[in-house]
């Protein structure tokens, strides 16, 4: 496995001191808690309220204003205060510069929702998920063998942070993804994994010669239908059900572009391969394959990358027991495996996305 800059840069050598390197060890040690207080600090408006004081607040004017009791106050601000997302200065609390991006920074956010709301709970059974291959936390909310099967059935306000998670990250990069797909001018255009028709709505709406089809599972489908049925563009959007882990389930044919959105990262690696293996059967000498993908290595920020590699965590845990964000080496050597050619690579689209535009070799 081989990183470029800046990745090449953070994790190559140890950056840190050794008072550093142990105050993140006790960091970690304690996640959990700091993870809920810190949410339960923003939740609560304290946050908020520390931003917009001039002079900062004492624990009893946080108490007041939230409506909670000085000891609840206390307990939130000095773990808080710990962590390092307020300040204390002649006894009042401040915002740190860290407190501050949970107010501002909207992927923190969603990122934050799907945690807790999705993960959280079922993140106890990681290590049986690990050993099993199976996503054992997913038992928290139903026994499907997957994330997906469940989607339509889970809690409401788990659905809503998971699609929130998986619209934020997608809807960032559909308009650069659109015309990328479109300056060939497709005709027609298979969405594979289409999930609610976000990314076909974007495409009929875009082009109106185009004619999609989303190839999902029927209770995908069923989500996609109801959601676009008062849309008059839906007319040129059809569903194609299907179980792509079925090896008997061959893809439509032929379409002028196949499109893949974060969607291979839902299965593994001798997954992906079959799928990717069915699809290019589906290919004429004009057809195009386009994977868009966050690839944790191609990221430009650090950042960016330690998000992707802990979303592999939710992978192993709860969707599905075996994929993950993947490395982009990885991805490309399935691709080619399968006799595709990669034509062009379309890098640092949205927030971190990459598309791979394939062809037949």
């Amino acid at each position: 496995m081989k990183l470029d800059t800046p990745l090449k840069e953070a994790y190559e050598r140890d950056h840190l001191t050794a008072v550093e390197a142990q105050r993140l060890a006790h960091l970690i040690a304690f996640a959990p808690v700091v993870f809920q207080i810190t949410r339960l600090m923003h939740k609560f408006g304290v946050f908020s309220l520390l931003r917009d004081s001039d002079n900062g607040l004492t624990i009893d004017d946080v108490a007041e204003n939230i409506g909670i009791s000085r000891y609840a106050s206390q307990i939130l601000l000095e773990s808080s205060l710990t962590t390092g997302t307020v300040l204390l200065k002649d006894g009042r609390f401040h915002l740190s510069k860290a407190g501050w991006f949970f107010l501002t920074d909207p992927m923190i956010e969603v990122n934050m929702n799907f945690n807790h709301d999705v993960n959280y709970m079922g993140l106890f059974s990681l290590e049986e998920a690990l050993l099993n291959g199976k996503p054992e936390g997913l038992k928290v909310f139903g026994n499907w063998e997957t994330i997906y099967e469940g989607l339509s059935s889970l809690p409401p306000q788990v659905q809503k942070s998971w699609f929130g998670f998986d619209h934020f990250y997608s809807d960032n990069s559909f308009q650069q993804g659109l015309e990328i797909v479109f300056s060939r001018s497709p005709k027609t255009l298979l969405d594979v994994g289409g999930n609610t028709g976000r990314w076909a709505l974007q495409c009929v709406r875009f082009s109106p010669d185009v004619e999609v089809t989303i190839m999902d599972l029927p209770q995908q489908i069923a989500m996609m239908k109801e959601q676009t049925k008062l849309l008059p563009e839906a007319k040129r959007i059809h569903g194609h059900s299907a179980d792509l882990l079925n090896l008997e389930t061959v893809f439509p044919a032929p379409f002028d572009a196949i499109w893949m959105s974060q969607f291979l990262d839902c299965f593994s690696e001798e997954q992906v391969f079959s799928i990717v293996s069915r699809a290019a059967k589906s290919m004429n000498g004009s057809s195009r394959l386009y994977i868009m993908e966050t690839f944790w290595d191609r990221q430009k920020y650090e950042t960016s990358a330690f998000d992707l590699a802990q979303t592999s965590v939710y992978f192993t845990a709860m969707a599905n027991g075996n994929s993950k964000m993947y490395y982009s080496e990885d991805m490309i050597r399935i691709i080619e495996k399968v006799g595709l050619r990669i034509d062009k690579i379309h890098d640092n689209l949205g927030l971190g996305h990459c598309i791979l535009e394939c062809v037949k070799a």
